[in-house]
């Protein structure tokens, strides 16, 4: 499992306990289409409004408050994510539904990433999140492909992630999508410093 922690080792791909897929189950409900699309520098503020909130459902439960609040208003801003939006080591895809976001990946190129992952190719998949809106849905799913392609595209043939090693719920998700673990690495929350599992999937060419 974030941030604007670009080059920094331990980013933490923080999308565990809103991850809803379950063996091919699937939602029945009519819901609008969701369109995955590139990020822009307009999509700023919805964006940062978007992931702080998630951060919060995801892990306000195992986290002090006041880290809590000091990691989301430093991570979380539009200034940030615009700065994001306009890197071009940086892809950020986001799922939109009725124009609003319900999920949203981001991989960038890390040239600080953790001691284990050795490989000079690897990108990492930096934030991987969906709203409660899409659970069931295969969302995660599609998205989590999309995210691979856009590793590829920035020269990858691994992609690396972190997540906490509480979260077994995405531990499974990420080696279900074809990660394996390599090893640990450290991410501070506020004051908190937790220990997050490396994971790491080796990716086939584009077409």
């Amino acid at each position: 499992a974030p941030r604007l922690r670009a080059r920094k080792a331990g980013s933490r791909v923080r999308a565990g306990t809103l991850i809803a897929e379950q063996e091919g189950t699937l939602s029945t409900r009519a819901e609008p289409e969701v369109v995955i699309r590139r990020g822009v520098v307009g999509d700023a503020a919805g964006l940062a409004a978007f992931a702080a909130r998630t951060f919060a459902e995801a892990f306000g439960d195992d986290t002090r408050t006041g880290d809590l609040q000091a990691h989301v208003a430093a991570t979380y801003r539009p200034d940030l994510q615009a700065r994001e939006l306009a890197d071009p080591t940086v892809i950020t895809l986001l799922a939109l539904q009725d124009a609003r976001i319900v999920a949203y990946a981001q991989v960038r190129l890390n040239d600080a990433p953790p001691s284990c992952v050795t490989m000079s190719d690897a990108v990492e998949l930096q934030r991987f999140y969906a709203g409660r809106s899409v659970r069931g849905t295969g969302l995660t799913l599609r998205l989590m492909q999309l995210a691979l392609d856009a590793a590829r595209e920035l020269g990858g043939r691994y992609a690396w992630l972190g997540v906490w090693e509480r979260n077994a719920r995405a531990m499974a998700f990420y080696r279900k999508a074809g990660f394996d673990e390599i090893g640990f690495t450290h991410y501070v929350v506020g004051s908190d410093r937790q220990t997050d599992r490396v994971f790491l999937a080796s990716l086939s060419p584009l077409d």
